[in-house]
Formats: C-alpha cells, structure tokens, sequence
C-alpha cells in the first residue's frame, strides 16, 4: 500500500462549526446563526418571527423558513454556533497545531456573510476579505495549502429569506458574484477550491424522516446550485488557469439488504438518485438518463434553459471530492432491525457496527466508492471528509486516549491504500474535523471528531484551551511515513 509522493493529508472543518464570532467585524447573518442546539433526541430548531410571532421549526437542509417569516435570534435559547470553538480569534494557536500534526493542507470554508453581509452587495465587506487572507497566509507560513469551500451550508439569511432557499434564478448571480471576489482577492494564496459542500444532500433529505421539502423544490434547487457552480469553474480557470475546482458529495454507499432482485433494482436507484445524480451533472456536465425517470417520479419541472445545459458542459469541475462516514440498507422487506442516524431512518446492516449516532464503521465502502467514481468520473478524488463522532472522556492523567478514533481513522486510510492500489488516483484526505467543533447535526459539542480536544460543552461553557488527544501523535506518525506506518 503506497500513498502519492505529494499526497495532499490534512484535516477539515467549516467556517460556521468553528468561527464563531457570528455578529464581529461586520458579518451578517446567516442561516446557521438562527439554529439552535439539538441533541441525539431533541432536533435543532431554526428561529423565526411570523404574524407577530417568535417561531421554530425542526433546522432540516434545504428546508429554509415558512414563507413570510424572518429569522430571528431568540434571547431565551442557544445558539452554539455563535461562539463555536472561536476559531476567529485563534486561528494562529488552531494552525500552529495542525503544522505540529504535519499537514499538507487544511480544508476550511469562508463564511459568505462575512464578505457580503446580506448576499447581495455590490462591495465587499473589507473586514472579512482580511480576515480569511490571513489565517491563509497562516496556512502558508507553514507549507499548508488551503483547500477551501466557498458554500458550506453558510447560506446568507436575508437572501434564503428573499429567495426561499435557493428557489430563484437570482441566487445565481449572488454566488457568482460572491465566488468571483473570492478568485480575485486570493489568487496566488489559495489554488484549490469547492463550490458547494454536500450538494446531494438536498436530494438525501427527500428520503429522511421529519422532512417537509417538497420534491421539485430540491431539484430546483439543485439545478441553479449546477449552473452556479459551472459558472463559478469557469470563472476561477479565466482569473487564474491554475485554479483546480471540485465539486463536493456527501459520500454513502448504499447496499441491498438481500439478494432479492427487486433489493438490487431498488439500491441501484437509491444510489442514482442520492449519489450519481449531483456527480454527473457536475463532473460529467449533463444530466444523465435516469434524471427522466427521476423526474417523473417526483412530478418536477425544471427551469432550465439550453444555456444552462451549455454552462453546465463548459464548468465541468476538475476534481471530484466527497465525505465519507457511513454506509445504509435499503430494502423492498419489512424490518424491524432499525437504525436512526444522521436525519434517515434505515435498516441495520447486521454486518456492521454502529456509533451512537446510528452511523455505520463501513470501511470497505470506502474502497468502493472510491473505486466506482474513479472509474465512472476519470478524475482526481479527493477524501475530504472523514471521521468518527463520538464522546470523549478526560482521563485521569487529564489526557484524552482515543483508541477507538484511531482504530476507525486506520480502518479507512488501509480502504484508501486498496483502492490507490488498484489505480485509483487519490490526491488528499482530510479528516473531519482535525480539532473539536460544533456538530452540525445536532449542533452538540459532545458529539466530538476533533484530534485536537476543545473545551467547550453542549451548554456553551468551558474556557476554550487546546489539547491534542492520542490520535493526534498517531495522525503525525502517519503524516510523517506518508501512510506506511498506520499502526
């Protein structure tokens, strides 16, 4: 098992999990700033005045606001997002460490609102443009080289409230707008980019429980989501042509219960709908055939234009990134072996152990994903997302000995190793997240992936200080031998 000579290994996490400092320096508003904290059994809740009214509703992507409402900060609950890990005023403390764990490069996203308060600025806010240029000049005092996602679920409030949610055209300028300020404020700083993070997973909710999204909203969505994103890869190449711009999936592998061919047809169609769907509008630049059958199925109608259809062959991206957790079942049988995880109820996989959270250790499926997207896409994967959630205890010699965190980040790194092996060109893998933060599931801090331990609890106190845990010293080792030594 050989990794790349210049394999890019890092860790990731986004700007509104780790920033805080929500209301500092001219930052507006965005959807998260609105989400309150949740738990295993109590979902977040978007806040929100309507007639009058201050109003919540579960916080499911891709849902947005009632229409007519407003979101609002309600001064009786808590938004953990709001101070997070304050990655704001510690970013230099955050990157000294990750260059102490050997990192090539470090995925992080630029919170729109802090360089366009509302959205949909003519002028950029100047305060924020500094700040990311300097936790990247940061990055580079020590080799790291960003990689950075320009939609992380950090959509601004004002224009999800104008525009429901991505429901007009509109919205395709903003973010071109947006992404254009960010290609010319850094070019030189920063080379690798992504357009939107997890952007099937408005098309997973349609199959989660708890969800009212109504199914030709998510394709809509999703089709101006496209032709932004094409736009935005067309752009950066003009500005700079060696700009290189990935999509971003949320990975799962899905597999049939049983041998049942109606289990089979069944998870093919799951795994087209939720994975293929997104992958081939963006990598391949067309819709592809069963987007038809989909279509029907859901009763949608697209606005589309034969513009579109050309923006999208001409933006296609020049990398394919996913996140990679889990794997489900899906079945045409009843079962009463159930498992709830990440907003979708499915059936257990009896094979596989399971956090928790519900979410599945499937390591293998890793090396199959990897194995059939590089072979459908024939481009460059990266693995930008990947870890384990869960709770950490303080020992008492006042350390953090996550053994459990190791063993599955190895499990993953070996299904990488196979598949690299098997002629997979995988450039970078970035764990999530390299440090604590806040869960954007559940909006728990309990819920913990970092390397690095974050003191902060699910009520917002703790004073905040840093401490690398074991699978930090066991990530450097493996940083250091380029993924020969994983034990």
């Amino acid at each position: 098992m050989s990794f790349p000579k210049n394999f890019l290994w890092g860790g990731a996490v986004a700007a509104n999990q780790v920033e805080g400092a929500y209301d500092l320096d001219g930052k507006g508003l965005s959807v998260t700033d609105i989400t309150t904290a949740g738990s295993l059994e109590k979902p977040r809740m978007l806040t929100y005045n309507l007639d009058g009214k201050l109003q919540e509703t579960p916080a499911v992507p891709g849902a947005g606001l009632p229409k007519g409402a407003t979101g609002a900060i309600d001064p009786n609950a808590y938004y953990p997002n709001h101070v997070a890990i304050d990655f704001y005023h510690h970013y230099k403390e955050d990157i000294k460490l990750f260059a102490d764990m050997g990192f090539k490069t470090f995925r992080t996203s630029i919170a729109w609102t802090r360089i366009f308060p509302q959205g949909d600025e003519e002028k950029a806010n100047q305060a924020g443009l500094d700040f990311y240029r300097r936790v990247f000049e940061e990055c580079k005092k020590y080799g790291i080289e960003p990689l950075v996602t320009i939609s992380h679920y950090e959509d601004p409030l004002y224009l999800s409230e104008k525009y429901n949610d991505w429901q007009d055209r509109a919205m395709i300028d903003m973010y071109v707008r947006y992404a254009k300020a960010l290609f010319e404020e850094y070019k030189g700083l920063v080379k690798y980019r992504l357009t939107f993070n997890e952007i099937n997973s408005a098309l997973l909710m349609l199959n989660s429980f708890g969800n009212d999204v109504k199914d030709d909203a998510a394709y809509q969505k999703l089709h101006y989501q496209f032709v932004a994103s094409a736009q935005a890869v067309k752009l950066a190449h003009q500005i700079d042509p060696n700009y290189v711009v990935g999509n971003m999936i949320c990975g799962i592998v899905d597999y049939p219960l049983t041998p049942d061919s109606k289990d089979i047809l069944l998870n093919r169609h799951t795994m087209e709908q939720s994975i293929f769907y997104c992958g081939d509008a963006q990598a391949k630049g067309y819709y592809p055939t069963f987007a038809k059958r989909l279509w029907a199925e859901h009763n949608v109608h697209l606005d589309i234009t034969e513009e579109d259809k050309r923006e999208m062959r001409e933006g296609k991206v020049d990398m394919y990134t996913f996140s990679y957790y889990m794997s489900n079942v899906v079945t045409t049988h009843e079962s009463e072996d159930k498992v709830g995880g990440n907003f979708a109820a499915r059936v257990k996989n009896p094979y596989l152990n399971y956090s928790e959270w519900g979410w599945a250790t499937a390591p293998t499926g890793l090396q199959y994903y990897l194995e059939v997207m590089y072979d459908r896409y024939e481009i460059p994967l990266m693995v930008v997302e990947n870890g384990l959630g869960v709770v950490d205890k303080i020992a008492e010699d006042g350390k953090v000995h996550d053994d459990y965190r190791i063993d599955y980040l190895r499990q993953h790194l070996q299904a990488i190793g196979n598949a690299i092996d098997n002629g997979v060109d995988v450039q970078a893998y970035t764990t999530w997240g390299c440090i604590d933060c806040v869960s954007a599931g559940t909006g728990q801090m309990s819920k913990r992936y970092g390397l690095i331990y974050v003191d902060r609890d699910d009520e917002g106190n703790g004073d905040l200080h840093r401490m690398p845990k074991d699978s930090f010293y066991w990530y450097q080792k493996v940083i250091a031998t380029n993924g020969e030594d994983l034990g």
